[in-house]
C-alpha cells in the first residue's frame, strides 16, 4: 500500500520529523487561498502515487498566490503518467543549503531492514549509487538489536560533520515510522538543510499489504492505489508501475523479474512489472498490452514468454489484437508450447520475434534510446 505524499507527511509529523508548512487544494481557488495564507513563494505538488513527478511536470514553483492559481488550473484534471491529478499539496518554498537522501527498506538477502544515506539527495538514489557509489552509505538493522548509535555513526560518516547529530535524530524517528507502520519502504528525498535545520521535503511511505491490524492504519487502506494497478488486479494481472521507459510483460513473477534485471543490465529502465500469470489466453494478453499502452510512459514494449501452461499462440494472438492501441515498437521473445504457431501469427502481423531474452533486452533498450 503506497501512500500519497500528504499522508506520509502527516505520519512524519506525528513522529516528530519536521516538514515545511503546507495544505491540500482541490481547486485553483483553494490553491490561491493556501498560497496567500502561507505567504511568499510556494511549491505545488501533484498528489499521485507515481515516481518522477518533478520530471513529469507535476511539481511547480509559484512566486505569488495568483501564479499558484494558474498553475493549479493547469495541473488539476490532467493526467501525470496516466494517473489523474485531483489533489495538490501546496507547501511553503524553502531556501535550501544542501540536499540529502535518507531511507529505509528491506534487504531481501539477509531478511532485515537497511538504512540508506547519501549526501547527494534530490535525485534517484539508484543513479547516485551507479555514478558515485562512494556517496551512498548503508547499514543493516538487525530486528532483534535495533538502531544502536554505533550504526548511525557508521552510516553518517560520509555526512557533513555539523549535520551528523541532527541526521541521526531524524533517522531514529524514521525507523520508528518504519516499525510502527510495518513498512517495506520509507524515504525522504530530499532531506533539506535549511537555516532552521533539517526538513523532510518529500515523504514516501509504502506499507506492507500483509501488515497486522492496528489503529494506526485507519483511513489508509487503498488511499493511493494507482488506477491502472487497481484495474490490473481486477483483471487478474500483477501490474506495478515503475519509473522507466521500457514496458515489460512476462508470464511468472520470476521471469518478469529476470527480464527487468536484463533490461537494467543492458542500460535501460523498466517502465513496469506486468505478470500475465500461467495459462493466460489471448484476451488477458491483450488487456496486459493495453495497460502498458495506457500508462503513457513506455517508449517500447518487451514481451518475454516461456510457454509451459501458457501457449505461445495465445500470447501472439493477444499481442496482435492489441497492436491497434500501440504507438510504440514491440519486441517479442516466445519459446515453449506452440512456439512455431505463435511465431507464425507474429510474422503475419509483421512482428519478428527475437531468439533470446538477452537479445530482446538489448533490442528494447536500443529502441528506447532512439536506435533500431
Amino acid at each position: 500500500m503506497r501512500l500519497l505524499e500528504w499522508q506520509g507527511r502527516e505520519i512524519f509529523q506525528r513522529a516528530g520529523i519536521p516538514v515545511p508548512p503546507g495544505e491540500l487544494a482541490t481547486s485553483p481557488e483553494e490553491a490561491q487561498a493556501v498560497a496567500a495564507r502561507l505567504g511568499g513563494p510556494v511549491v505545488l505538488k501533484a498528489q499521485v502515487p507515481v515516481g518522477g513527478r518533478g520530471k513529469a511536470g507535476g511539481i511547480k514553483l509559484a512566486a505569488t498566490p495568483a501564479q499558484a492559481r494558474e498553475i493549479a488550473k493547469d495541473l488539476l484534471g490532467t493526467k501525470l503518467k496516466g494517473v489523474p491529478v485531483e489533489v495538490l499539496l501546496v507547501v511553503k518554498a524553502t531556501e535550501i543549503r544542501s540536499e540529502h537522501y535518507l531511507g529505509i527498506t528491506i534487504d531481501r538477502s539477509p531478511r532485515q531492514p537497511v538504512l540508506i544515506y547519501s549526501p547527494s539527495g534530490g535525485v534517484d538514489i539508484e543513479e547516485v549509487a551507479k555514478i558515485h557509489p562512494a556517496k551512498v552509505a548503508k547499514v543493516a538493522i538487525p530486528p532483534l538489536e535495533g538502531l544502536y548509535p554505533f550504526r548511525l555513526r557508521r552510516l553518517f560518516s560520509i555526512a557533513p560533520a555539523e549535520l551528523r547529530r541532527e541526521l541521526s535524530r531524524m533517522a531514529v524517528k524514521l525507523y520508528s515510522v518504519f516499525q510502527k507502520y510495518e513498512c517495506s519502504l520509507v524515504e525522504i528525498n530530499p532531506v533539506a538543510e535549511t537555516e532552521a535545520g533539517l526538513l523532510a521535503l518529500d515523504a514516501k511511505v509504502i506499507i506492507d499489504d500483509d501488515h497486522r491490524p492496528g489503529d494506526q492504519f485507519a483511513g489508509l487502506s487503498e488511499a493511493a492505489e494507482d488506477p491502472l494497478e487497481a484495474e490490473a488486479k481486477a483483471a487478474g494481472l500483477s501490474f506495478v508501475r515503475l519509473a522507466g521507459d521500457i514496458g515489460i510483460i512476462g508470464n511468472g513473477a520470476g521471469l518478469v523479474m529476470a527480464t527487468l534485471d536484463l533490461v537494467t543490465l543492458a542500460g535501460g529502465r523498466p517502465a513496469n512489472f506486468l505478470d500475465i500469470g500461467g495459462g493466460a489466453r489471448a484476451e488477458r494478453v491483450q488487456k496486459a498490452v493495453e495497460l502498458v499502452a495506457r500508462s503513457a510512459q513506455a517508449k517500447v514494449l518487451l514481451v518475454n514468454v516461456f510457454g509451459g501452461i501458457t501457449r505461445c499462440d495465445e500470447v501472439a494472438r493477444g499481442i496482435v489484437e492489441a497492436t491497434g492501441v500501440l504507438e510504440i515498437p514491440v519486441v517479442v521473445r516466445l519459446t515453449g508450447t506452440n512456439e512455431r504457431e505463435g511465431k507464425e501469427i507474429l510474422a503475419r502481423a509483421g512482428l519478428v520475434p527475437v531468439d533470446t531474452m538477452e537479445e530482446g533486452a538489448a533490442r528494447a533498450v536500443a529502441l528506447a534510446k532512439g536506435g533500431t
